[in-house]
């Protein structure tokens, strides 16, 4: 039933300026619109929306991700913008931009938006 339709993201925010100036400035995310709920914006065609609450319980996992072509390019130009990347320590062996090399193949680089929330973006 929903397999032809687009994808909504939410993700929990407590502060909608410095939220909204993180998601376009150092993600470069478009901006559609903000009302007392959310701040909207477009993903590359998918609405994300980040929804305002009281307060934000980070989990201890990856909440939001995005496949990105080429992640050491991508990584660079975040870090560039002022991201910065998580590191987990020795039982997850990361190279010095951050990105870690999974067993399977994929490659996977995280960093935190201003709430706390684990971000990511990997390459498959």
């Amino acid at each position: 039933m929903l397999a032809s339709e687009k994808i909504i993201g939410f993700v929990p925010i407590s502060d909608a300026a410095r939220a909204r100036s993180f998601y376009a400035e150092k993600l470069g995310l478009k901006f559609v619109s903000e009302d007392s709920f959310a701040v909207v914006f477009d993903a590359n065609g998918n609405m994300l929306r980040l929804t305002r609450v009281q307060e934000v319980r980070p989990q201890p996992f990856t909440i939001l991700g995005w496949q990105v072509s080429d992640i050491t390019t991508t990584v660079r130009q975040l870090g560039a913008a002022g991201v910065e990347f998580e590191r987990y320590g020795e039982f997850m062996q990361q190279d010095d931009l951050g990105i870690w090399d999974a067993p399977g193949g994929s490659r996977v680089a995280w960093f935190k938006d201003p709430d706390g929330n684990i971000l990511s973006v990997s390459q498959h």
